[in-house]
C-alpha cells in the first residue's frame, strides 16, 4: 500500500468545549503563526521535493476554521504546495458554526476544498451552552448558506446523543432539523466522558449525568430509522450518507490504510509503523524548530496488530470484513487466525456472515468494543 491520505491537525479554538479531549488550545494569533511555520516545516519531512498525489486530505482539529483569513489562505497555500490538490478526490476541513464568514467559506473553495465537516452537536440552544459550545442554532443555517453559496455542497454534519439532560424527544427534534437541511453526509456519536475534560471534573463530583442507557439505545434506533427513511444509508457504526458521499477519508482508517498524521498529538500510520506526535504546543513548536521530527512515540506494527487491526477496524463498517480481501492481504482466512472467535460471535447474535463478509448484526452495533476485543490475538 501506498500512502495516499494525510491527517493535519488544527488544534485552536475559541471555546475549549466540556466533553472533548482532543488535542486543543486556546486560539492566540502569535501562537497559532508559530504553529504555521512548524507545520510546514513537518510538511518538508514528509514530502520534500515534488507534490505528492493524495486520495485524501482531512484537516482537523480544534477548530481550523478559527484562524484568521490571513492564516487560512497560508495554511492552504502551505497543503496546496506539498500536495496535489488537482488529483485529490476529497479534500475536507472541519468547522464550527460561527467561525465561517463568507470569506472564509470562499477561500476553501478558492484552494480546493470540496468538503466540510460542521461541529452541529446539537440543534437545542440550551444543550449547546451546556456542552461549552459557543455557536447557536441559527447560526447552522447560516453558515451553510455560506458554504453553497461558495459552491461546496459536500457537506457533513455531527450529531451527539446521550448528552446529559437530552431526552429522546429532544434527539429527535435536532434530527429532523438535520433532515430538513437535505445533506449528503451525517455522523453521530454517543456522549463519552472522558479524563481531562470540564465533564469528566463533573461527573466526578456527582453533578453531571447520562441519560439511561435504554434511553441511548433508543436514540441510536430512532436515527437509524429516520435516515433510513430519507435513502441515507448507515455504511459505519457512526455514519451515514448518501450513496456516493461516504467519508473517502474515514475509510482510510477503517480500511486499515497509511496515512500521514502531521500537527500536533496528530496519529499516523506508516509502513510498519504507527506515529504519535508530541502533544503541548511548546513541546511540539519545540522539537520541529530543533530537527523537523517532532514523532513523540512509534509503535511497530507486525503481521499479528496488522490483522487485528483489520478485523476490528473493517466491522466498524456496516459491510463488514471481506474474506477475500483479508486473505489477499494476509495469505491466511480469519479462521485460521482467530480460531473460533467468529463462530462463537455468530452463536451469541454479534456478528453475521453474507456473501464472504463477516459483519456486526444490530445487536453487535451495540455491543461493539466487545466483538472487537475477541479479535485480540493474545
Amino acid at each position: 500500500m501506498k500512502i495516499s491520505s494525510a491527517y493535519i491537525h488544527i488544534p485552536f479554538c475559541q471555546q475549549i468545549c466540556h466533553y472533548c479531549d482532543f488535542v486543543k488550545f486556546f486560539y492566540d494569533e502569535k501562537a497559532a503563526d508559530q504553529y504555521l511555520e512548524a507545520l510546514e516545516i513537518e510538511m518538508d519531512g514528509y514530502v520534500p521535493g515534488a507534490k505528492q498525489v493524495m486520495k485524501t486530505i482531512y484537516v482537523g482539529g480544534g477548530t481550523p476554521t478559527v484562524l484568521t483569513a490571513v492564516q487560512l489562505e497560508k495554511l492552504l497555500k502551505m497543503i496546496d504546495g506539498h500536495f496535489d490538490i488537482d488529483k485529490c478526490e476529497e479534500y475536507t476541513f472541519e468547522a464550527n458554526p460561527g467561525d465561517l464568514d463568507q470569506e472564509k467559506a470562499d477561500l476553501l473553495a478558492k484552494y480546493g476544498v470540496n468538503r466540510i465537516s460542521l461541529g452541529v452537536q446539537t440543534f437545542d440552544n440550551t444543550l449547546l451552552e451546556e456542552l461549552g459550545r459557543v455557536h447557536k442554532e441559527e447560526d447552522v443555517y447560516l453558515n451553510i448558506d455560506r458554504l453553497r453559496h461558495a459552491g461546496i455542497d459536500n457537506i457533513s454534519i455531527d450529531l451527539m446523543y446521550g448528552l446529559p439532560n437530552q431526552s429522546v424527544e429532544l434527539f429527535e427534534e435536532s434530527v429532523d432539523k438535520a433532515l430538513e437541511l437535505n445533506l449528503p453526509h451525517y455522523s453521530s456519536y454517543s456522549l463519552q466522558i472522558e479524563p481531562k475534560t470540564v465533564f469528566h471534573q463533573r461527573y466526578k463530583k456527582g453533578e453531571l449525568s447520562k441519560p439511561p442507557e435504554e434511553d441511548e439505545v433508543e436514540m441510536y434506533h430512532l436515527l437509524q430509522k429516520k435516515l433510513r427513511e430519507e435513502g441515507i444509508y448507515h455504511y459505519e457504526i457512526s455514519n451515514f450518507s448518501r450513496p456516493g458521499y461516504e467519508s473517502e477519508h474515514n475509510l482510510t482508517y477503517w480500511d486499515n490504510a497509511y496515512y500521514y498524521g502531521i500537527g500536533a498529538g496528530a496519529h499516523g500510520y506508516l509502513p510498519g509503523k504507527r506515529t504519535i506526535n508530541i502533544r503541548p504546543l511548546p513541546a511540539y513548536l519545540k522539537k520541529v524548530f530543533e530537527d523537523g521530527k517532532p514523532v513523540l512515540h512509534e509503535e511497530p506494527v507486525e503481521l499479528k496488530e496488522m490483522m487485528e487491526e483489520e478485523m476490528f477496524l473493517g466491522l466498524r463498517k456496516m459491510e463488514g470484513v471481506s474474506r477475500a480481501r483479508f486473505k489477499e492481504k494476509y495469505d491466511r482466512d480469519p479462521d485460521e487466525v482467530f480460531g473460533g472467535a467468529v463462530d462463537t460471535l455468530i452463536d451469541r447474535g454479534l456478528l453475521e456472515e453474507d456473501g464472504g463478509y463477516i459483519k456486526l448484526t444490530e445487536q453487535g452495533k451495540l455491543f461493539g468494543n466487545d466483538v472487537f476485543a475477541s479479535f485480540l490475538i493474545d
